[in-house]
């Protein structure tokens, strides 16, 4: 059964997200915006593209409802590492009101994420960072995303000087979470819950909080 913006709006409401006309138009504009790009410059996995709205929409706007939930969230700011194609940040920009950073070191793929942003009217509240993510500094994030960009210890080291010990880690991670996260824990330790992916059967967010690098 094909997966598209309807399935996309009835998963999301099951998860308390009413998600408005407008939203899924700007969505649709991105949509169109990646199928253009891909041809020319490799965004996301080429098997991946008929299920878009499944596969990348509905597996970052999952994120929405675990953010909402957080406590005590300060500046709405949100540091989207790795960045990509835009998932998860740039999906997050488009549903909520958050003030999102976008950071990846592929110059094309930032002007497909500033393009994105420009045409689906949120790069006010868009950053684009075309640099390293460990060349970026001074921004002091309340939550920290990150999707298939390094295994979790090292996510950590490059998420630590954003959230420090008060912000929130939010990590999409495939089959080889269980894995990463007893390598990550001899280096750290953090407050972590995790929830199941209702995109990915194999996927799991981990939500790391008061993270705090062992002394050696």
């Amino acid at each position: 059964m094909a997966f598209g913006q309807p399935e996309f709006a009835r998963e999301l409401k099951a998860l308390g997200i009413n998600v408005s006309r407008e939203t899924l138009q700007r969505l649709e504009t991105y949509a169109a915006l990646l199928a253009k790009w891909q041809a020319k410059i490799n965004l996301v996995g080429p098997a991946t593209l008929p299920d878009l709205w499944r596969r990348h929409f509905l597996d970052s706007a999952q994120l929405i409802p675990i953010i909402s939930s957080l406590p005590q969230l300060g500046g709405r700011n949100l540091v989207d590492m790795g960045s990509g194609a835009g998932f998860p940040g740039l999906v997050l920009a488009i549903m909520t009101d958050w003030r999102v950073h976008l950071i990846d070191s592929d110059q094309r793929k930032c002007a497909f994420l500033r393009q994105v942003a420009l045409d689906c009217g949120v790069l006010d509240r868009v950053t684009i960072h075309a640099k390293r993510i460990e060349q970026v500094t001074g921004i002091a994030a309340d939550v920290v995303t990150a999707r298939a960009c390094a295994p979790l210890d090292e996510l950590l080291a490059l998420a630590e000087p954003f959230i420090g010990e008060k912000g929130t880690g939010l990590f999409l991670k495939g089959a080889q979470a269980e894995e990463e996260l007893t390598q990550a824990q001899r280096h750290w330790t953090m407050r972590l819950d995790r929830r199941e992916s209702i995109s990915d059967p194999a996927g799991t967010i981990l939500i790391v909080s008061h993270l705090k690098r062992k002394s050696q």
